[in-house]
């Protein structure tokens, strides 16, 4: 078991000796992850502030709906970009990596899913369900930050340092995101 983790390549268990490709491709990972979280995140606060209108099948609607836009949006833009920077179409590897980036990026919204989905089948309130997916979400952001943070090399405190100014920039978009509704 401890072979597979060493050998294992992903955005967790990224290997000390890694490509700087490798590097680059985990940190298309996360970022995807990072918009993906931030728009759910949204989508949830906003329909929250709703109150009594709170309809869980709306929102499980609204959520995928969502989602799956903005992965197709960022799907997109990679394309647009790839061919501005090179001049050309991507090979199959290079595109099979820019659907993997967009797809692995659904997994932030495991939790937030199964806890709207329980609350569409009276299992949860519907308030419940939201307020897990909320949590479920900013607990992804810290995760996500503290695997980029972790990546720096930086000293301990040094880390925490750049940890805090991630998380206060978090808050900030939540704050915006908020203030909106």
């Amino acid at each position: 078991m401890s072979d597979e983790r060493t050998d294992r390549s992903d955005d967790i268990h990224l290997p000390a000796d890694a490509t700087e490709e490798q590097r680059r491709q985990a940190g298309d990972r996360l970022r995807e992850r990072i918009y993906v979280t931030f728009t759910a995140l949204a989508i949830l606060m906003a329909m929250n502030a709703h109150g009594g209108e709170l309809d869980s099948p709306t929102v499980l609607w609204t959520l995928v709906i969502s989602v799956v836009g903005v992965l197709l949006a960022g799907l997109a833009s990679d394309l647009v970009s790839h061919m501005i920077v090179h001049s050309n179409l991507p090979t199959a590897l290079e595109f099979r990596h820019m659907v993997a980036v967009s797809s692995r990026a659904l997994g932030v919204l495991v939790v937030p899913l199964i806890s709207v989905g329980l609350a569409v089948f009276d299992v949860i309130e519907d308030r419940t369900g939201m307020t897990i997916a909320i949590v479920a979400l900013i607990i992804s952001l810290a995760v996500i930050a503290r695997i980029a943070v972790s990546r720096t090399g930086l000293s301990g405190w040094r880390q925490l340092a750049v940890l805090l100014a991630i998380v206060a920039l978090g808050v900030l978009v939540v704050f915006l995101e908020a203030l909106v509704h």
